[in-house]
Order: C-alpha cells, then structure tokens, then sequence
C-alpha cells in the first residue's frame, strides 16, 4: 500500500505525492507562549513527531518546522496584568514580567514538555520575532496584487481583503457571508468586518518594545502573517504538508491559505490535522474543573506511559481522558517492556546484537493507511505475544525476531525517547536498586532449592508490597517496577 494521507482541504484522504521524490517539508504550528503546554499542545506534537518518524521510515528526508509565536494579543495582555497592583502570582506567572521574559520562559516549558515525552527537536523552530522583514515583504506583495490595503484611519493596521480573493473560505468549506467578524482588530478601519489584520499599528497602551518600524507605520504582525511568513521562508513558496491541532482550521489555518495564495505561493499540498482531547466526552474547561494538564499527567505516571495514552488513538479522531487512562496505558507499556526485558535476558550477549530491525506487514500498512496508529499498536501487541509464546517454547531465533520488530515499532512510535529520568543520578539509583534486589532473588532462590516455600512466598510478597514485581521464567527470576 502507498502512503495515505487525509487532505483537510480536500476533505479526503489522498495518496501521498511529495512534490520532490526523497524529500518532504512539513510545518506545523507549535506554541503561542502565553502560558504553560496543555495536552492539547502536546498531543499535537506527538501525532506530528510520529508523522516524521514514519516518513523517515519509510526512507524520506523530511525537513520540518514548528514555529513559535512569541508575540502576540495574548502575550502582551498577561504581561502587562504582572505590573498591575492587584497582581497575585501563581505559579505560572510572576510579578512585573516583560512580554519577551514570560514568552521566553514559557518557551523553555514547552521545549522541557516535548523533551520529556520524547517529541524530537524540529529542523528549524524560528520565532515569529526573528522574522519581521519577511513579514513586510508578504505584506507589500499582498497590496501589490490587491489583496490588502492599509487602514485611512491612521491606526497604522494592514488588513488582507477577503472578498479580493474568491476561494476564501476552502480550506473549511465556509461561505464568506455566514462567518463571524474577525476580531483580531479595531474594525473601525475595515473595508469588510471580516478582513484580518495583516499589520497592527502600536498603541499608546502597548509596550514601545511589541513593535517594530514599517512602511506602515509602529506596530506589530498579526497572528496569521507570521506562519505564512516563515513557512515559506524555511520550506519555500511550496510544500508538501501544513499541520496542526483541528482548533486552528478556522481562522488561523484559513487565513493563512488565503494570504499566501493570493500572494501567488502554492503553500501546502495537504492540510493535517489532529483531533482534541477531551476529558470523559466533554470538552476539557478550566471553569468546569475537567482539564488535565501535561505536568499533572506526568506526575501521575512515567514518561513513557503519558507518550503511550497520547499518540494512541488515530490523530483525526477525539481523544478521550478517564481518570483510569493512564492505568490502562501503564499495563501496556509493562507487557511491551517485560517482553523487551525477557527477550533480552533470555538472548543474553547475543541481545546486544539485536537493534530495531523492521516493522511486521501488519504495523506497515496501518500506518501507511492515514497514520492508523491503533492498528497499529494492534500488531506491536500482537507481535509481543508471539514473542512471550516463543520464550515459553524455548524458540531463540523467533525470539530474536520478535524483538527486533518490536524495537522497530517502539522506535517508530517514539516509545523509546520518552523519557522522565535520564541523567546519570537516575541510572546509578536503579544500579543501587538492582543491587539489593538481586541479593533478595538470590535468598528466594536459595529457599526454594530448599522447599522452604514460605520463606520463598515471604521474599516475594515483601518485594511486592515495595512496588516490586518478581518475574518467574525456567531462566531464572526477574523483577520489574510497577506503574
């Protein structure tokens, strides 16, 4: 089977043609650091992250994007509520924060989330900042060709004209006369209400240091302007996919097809994207109390286990957290590493040759087939009980072959680059540990030569009740940790 992908625009799923044979370019959009990651951020970049991995599997060099909006309505609000008098800090927000420190800060919050869940770093992650001259450049490219006009108001806004460019509205199948207003800016200067802001002109009440100068007048870009501005910066006027999280369709990834169409750029060639994430079938609400963020998840569990619940479901598809989510991924994770662990063990040095070698037919359909990550997983467990059913028969090289393809799918999946305790202190703690346990597993085993079957049981349970499971094979005892 070739590689399908849903198209957004097209609103159907499409045999994937990238526009230069080997080669992909994707960019997604990545955070507006207004605030800590929630798990819709990182379900995003997780269901992005596979995507690449896949690709790369499937032998494509892919260079990818993720921007970061550094500037922003948002921003600029909640750092100028810090200087207020009745600020009370939490501890998300400080007193007396500079829009550019709270944005930075958050950046390395979110850099810390994806790191943790083993999102790997983007080809390039350019600020939305760093890109003002590029900004310029569309805009007076789109006022050239009559699409945006600068506002007579003498606000210093530019604003993109919808109705000068009739496909507006394609990417989500919209009527312009049945949407909303865009309220992105002072509509005093808008020709049509729903015109967006290309350029916003400074204001008295922002900081002088949000703005830059233009031929337009102080001021700053609007949000939709910047991922047009650098997508076509870094992967050039055309490519081949455009994601990101299903709440950005409508205006976000609209608008940016508009502006960059009708500045002549062919811009993507498919439109992903990924589905919400919701908490036991409602919409997630902080002033409801039903919201789980990232870092209360992984409070709950390991690394390992959050990336599990949440690249598990197909990426166009709700996903849907119960307060027993994160239990039912844990036994998951622990039968695909009891295996890895008892293969290993049972292979002894022979192990040390065994690297993720190939992904089964079954694996590599499913995710050719638009990214079905749960067939998928379907066959990673499906491969892991034909492994455990190989180490019960004593079968070394099916065994052998089992493990290789689950390294493989791990690796895929991006298991085994999610990490939550990776520095040396982690490791030599486990070393410790490994240390006391095994001098008990010996003391068992010695009851047991014995037929001292209390003492042996004792051992056991002790172990047990300190979060210790002891694994009992015709090679010996093991233990592992349970979640």
């Amino acid at each position: 089977m070739s590689l399908r992908f849903y198209d957004t625009k097209s609103a159907s799923v499409r045999d994937f043609q990238p526009l230069t044979d080997g080669e992909v370019k994707l960019y997604y959009c990545g955070a507006t650091v207004q605030g800590m990651p929630h798990v819709g951020h990182v379900r995003s970049a997780i269901v992005f992250d596979v995507l690449v991995r896949w690709l790369e599997y499937r032998g494509f060099a892919v260079t990818t994007v993720r921007n970061v909006t550094d500037i922003e309505d948002k921003i600029l609000e909640k750092s100028a509520n810090s200087f207020a008098e009745d600020f009370t800090a939490d501890e998300y927000y400080t007193p007396r924060e500079e829009w550019f420190a709270l944005g930075y800060r958050f950046e390395q919050e979110f850099a810390r989330a994806y790191e943790t869940l083993g999102v790997r770093r983007p080809t390039y992650e350019p600020r939305a900042t760093g890109h003002i001259t590029e900004m310029h450049e569309l805009i007076q490219l789109l006022i050239d060709r009559g699409h945006a006009y600068p506002a007579t108001d003498g606000s210093g806004d530019v604003y993109f004209d919808v109705r000068s460019y009739p496909q507006y509205g394609a990417l989500t199948r919209q009527n312009i006369d049945d949407m909303q207003a865009a309220t992105d800016a002072d509509p005093r200067g808008k020709r049509d209400p729903r015109d967006f802001a290309l350029w916003k002109g400074h204001k008295d009440t922002d900081p002088l240091t949000a703005s830059w100068p233009s031929p337009w007048g102080r001021g700053r870009p609007g949000w939709h302007l910047e991922c047009s501005a650098m997508a076509t910066k870094y992967l050039g006027t055309h490519f081949d996919i455009h994601g990101g999280g299903l709440d950005l369709r409508f205006p976000h990834h609209e608008n940016e097809l508009a502006q960059s169409a009708a500045a002549g750029h062919g811009f993507a060639n498919y439109w992903m994207h990924n589905g919400m994430v919701t908490y036991e079938g409602e919409k997630m609400s902080k002033s409801v109390g039903n919201t789980i963020s990232p870092q209360e998840m992984l409070e709950l569990a390991d690394a390992r286990v959050v990336r599990y619940f949440l690249g598990q479901a197909q990426y166009r598809s709700m996903l849907d957290y119960r307060p027993d989510s994160l239990t039912e991924a844990g036994a998951a994770v622990e039968r695909i590493d009891t295996f890895i662990s008892n293969a290993r063990y049972r292979l002894g040095e022979a192990a040390q040759a065994i690297t993720a070698t190939h992904v089964p037919q079954a694996f590599g359909a499913a995710m050719d087939d638009d990214l079905n990550v749960p067939m998928a997983l379907a066959s990673l467990h499906e491969t892991v009980r034909h492994g455990n059913a190989s180490l019960d028969a004593h079968e070394d090289g099916e065994v052998a072959e089992a493990l290789g393809q689950v390294l493989a799918m791990t690796r895929v999946l991006g298991l085994d680059d999610a990490r939550q305790d990776t520095g040396a202190a982690a490791s030599a703690e486990h070393q410790v540990l490994d240390t006391l346990i095994q001098a008990q597993l010996a003391e068992r085993a010695e009851a047991r030569a014995a037929k001292d079957w209390a003492r042996s049981d004792a051992i056991r349970d002790a172990l047990a009740s300190a979060g210790i499971t002891v694994v009992d094979s015709a090679d010996g005892a093991r233990w592992t940790l349970e979640n």
